[in-house]
Order: C-alpha cells, then sequence, then structure tokens
C-alpha cells in the first residue's frame, strides 16, 4: 500500500470514531487498548469521579462542588455564563463566556465577581483560572488575577497562561 493509500485507510478507520491500540505490559499481552475521539462524556465523568476519590483520600478534602451562573437577556437568550468547581478551599473557573456584543460592558465583571462571592462563601482562599493569549489576559490581570505560568504554543503560535487570586488571607 502507497503512502497515500496508506493514508487514506487511516482515516477511514479514524472517522469510525474508535480504534484499537496494541498492548503489552512487562511481557504480558492485554486487550488492546479502545481509542475514543469525538464525544466521550461518560469517559471524562469516570475519570473526573476516580481521580476526585483519589485526590480526596490523599488530602483529605472531600469538599468538591461544580458550581455555574448565567445571564440571560429580556428575551431569555443567554448572553453570559461561568462554570467550574471549587475543592480543597480554592475555586477554579473552567469556563467564563460573553456574547460578543455584549463584552466590554461589564458583563464578564460581574460574572467573574459572583462566582468569587460564591467561592468566599464556600471558604475558598484562592481562585485559579486560564487563558489563552488570544482571549482575555488583560481582562483578568484587569480583575486582580496574577500570572503564573505560561505554556508556549498551546495552541502553536499562542500560549496558554495560568491564574491565581487570592480571595482571602493566606493561613500560615
Amino acid at each position: 500500500m502507497n503512502g497515500i493509500a496508506a493514508a487514506n485507510a487511516r482515516q477511514s478507520e479514524l472517522s469510525c470514531g474508535s480504534g484499537h491500540l496494541p498492548q503489552a505490559l512487562d511481557g504480558m499481552t492485554l486487550p488492546p487498548i479502545e481509542l475514543q475521539y469525538g464525544d466521550c462524556q461518560d469517559l471524562e465523568r469516570f475519570l473526573a469521579e476516580r481521580i476526585y476519590e483519589f485526590n480526596s483520600k490523599a488530602t483529605g478534602y472531600f469538599d468538591g462542588e461544580s458550581f455555574g451562573a448565567t445571564q440571560r437577556d429580556e428575551s431569555g437568550t443567554l448572553v453570559g455564563g461561568i462554570s467550574g468547581f471549587t475543592w480543597g478551599r480554592c475555586c477554579f473557573v473552567s469556563y467564563l463566556w460573553v456574547a460578543e456584543v455584549h463584552r466590554g460592558k461589564g458583563l464578564g465583571g460581574s460574572l467573574l465577581k459572583a462566582f468569587e462571592k460564591y467561592a468566599m462563601d464556600r471558604n475558598c482562599m484562592i481562585a485559579l483560572l486560564s487563558s489563552h493569549s488570544f482571549q482575555s489576559p488583560g481582562f483578568y490581570a484587569h480583575m486582580g488575577y496574577e500570572e503564573q505560568a505560561r505554556i508556549e504554543d498551546y495552541p502553536v503560535g499562542y500560549s496558554d497562561l495560568f491564574f491565581a487570586k487570592r480571595l482571602a488571607p493566606h493561613a500560615d
């Protein structure tokens, strides 16, 4: 099979939604690894639960909780939202989005402040989030978040920035 035919065959295998990768461990043959792509919400939920169980046992923090807040306009259309989770007296923003027509008008700041209040009500001491360099790092800096880390080329040509903001004095 020439290179183009092999690439086409591989592409048709990938478009089916799953695949298998051979697996061996210490000389023992195992069933093939089942490769999934696309919508893997059930798998992601299962893995998140297992990791939460491990992390909770390791740290003694069993207080994890998801959160979300939305803003709708007069017609009921969603114009902004924020979601994430709290755990171990920390809070992480997974997503913050504001409809383009409403950006720069204070809605993002209001959502972030509502999230911070919720986090403080849950006794969180620090808020964490990430933003790509082409998104809103200036907005987060303006809101008091400090850049903690930068990963270059995620995606290639851009950076992923990790921010933190202390919500309460750190107890020493």
